[in-house]
Formats: C-alpha cells, sequence, structure tokens
C-alpha cells in the first residue's frame, strides 16, 4: 500500500521495509532510532512518518537497468506521500546519477538526495526523523497553523526551476508563478513560455 494513511507511524518510530532487516542501514539506526520492521510496505522501503516516506534507490538497482524507474513512477502515481528519494552516488553509480536526477526531481517533482553508502544514508534518516518530528510538532502546537504540503518543496522547486540555463531568480519565479510545478513547465510550448520569458529564452528551456 502506498496512500497515506495506510501505514500509521507510532510517535518516535520509524517503519521499514522487511527486506532492509539485518542490512548496514538497520544496525547504523540502532539505538538512535526505533525502528519496526514490517511486511507489505510495497514500494516504499522506509515510513518517517503518517505522510513522508522514503524510496531508497541503491547503486545496484542503477546498475541493473530501468526496474527503479518504473518503481518511481508507480509511486508517484498511486501515491499522495511525500516521496523522498535517496540515491547511491558511487564512483560506478555516478554516470547514471543525472538521468535519476532529471526524472525524480524535474519529471515526478520529489525531493532526491545523494549519498555515499548505506552508512551516510542511515546519518540521513536520522536526520530526516528528526525534521519530520519538529515539523509536526510545529503544526500540532498551533491548531491554527496549517501548512499546505506544496509549501515544504517550494524552497527546492524554485531551486531546481534555477538549474535551467539562462533562468535566474527573478525568471524562476515568473516561471512558476505562471505553470504551478515542473509538470506544468515540461509540458508549456514555445509560445507559452514567450509569454512569460521571451522568444530566445523559451527556445531555450523548452530544448532543456
Amino acid at each position: 500500500p502506498v496512500t497515506a494513511g495506510s501505514v500509521v507511524v507510532p510517535y518516535g518510530h520509524v517503519i521499514g521495509n522487511e527486506k532492509w532487516r539485518g542490512s548496514e542501514i538497520a544496525q547504523r539506526l540502532q539505538g538512535k532510532i526505533r525502528l519496526i520492521f514490517e511486511d507489505g510496505l510495497g514500494l516504499v522501503d522506509f515510513h518517517l512518518s503518517n505522510r513522508t516516506c522514503i524510496l531508497y534507490i541503491s547503486e545496484a538497482d542503477l546498475v541493473a537497468g530501468d526496474e527503479f524507474k518504473r518503481r518511481l513512477v508507480r509511486f508517484r502515481n498511486a501515491s499522495s506521500l511525500g516521496g523522498i528519494v535517496i540515491v547511491e552516488k558511487t564512483q560506478i553509480s555516478d554516470q547514471y546519477f543525472l538521468a535519476v536526477q532529471k526524472l525524480v526531481v524535474l519529471e515526478l517533482g520529489m525531493v532526491l538526495l545523494p549519498v555515499a553508502n548505506q552508512g551516510e544514508a542511515s546519518q540521513l534518516l536520522t536526520q530526516l526523523v528528526s525534521f519530520v518530528r519538529e515539523q509536526s510538532k510545529d503544526l500540532n502546537s498551533n491548531p491554527f497553523l496549517h501548512k499546505p504540503r506544496s509549501q515544504l518543496a517550494e524552497p527546492s522547486l524554485f531551486r531546481t526551476v534555477q538549474q535551467i540555463p539562462g533562468v535566474g531568480k527573478t525568471k524562476a519565479l515568473l516561471l512558476l508563478q505562471q505553470f504551478g510545478n515542473i509538470h506544468g513547465l515540461c509540458n508549456a510550448s514555445v509560445k507559452e513560455l514567450e509569454l512569460v520569458v521571451g522568444q530566445t529564452l523559451a527556445q531555450q528551456i523548452y530544448n532543456f
């Protein structure tokens, strides 16, 4: 199951996919995080909260072919959860990294975090758990404060649009105001882009 609310994560715990039992990540998380293993998490590797989960792409997944891409697309299509993708970026997998980054960030609109190995991934998970915990505490402590989920992604979305050659802060802001998100931007025609940024840059963005 990958729909929101299908997995209830007890406060202060992380639910891990059974396949990670005995892994280096699991061993390194001992004593730092209360980790519960469950079968049937489907596409998800770790649930940090009821709304945030981790999909882990290992070096072996990257080298093995396109199965991981199908998994990410299936997750995005079937889920309303906030998915964070952790990718092992090593000397071997480095050649695949740009393509993965393009898929995850630009096409699927998810957060991507590179790590060198499972040890680094366990440190990152520990930090993410406390970050997610702080966020839920902030939201719960003030009944009048309800941040929309999209707001959490805005700074990274804004930075992503600025990666397009020729697009600075102002243009990135204009593009996001006009098209809303990466999907809208990717599907915009040259004519639609021209209305926002002019002819030359519109063609550049479209080609990119």
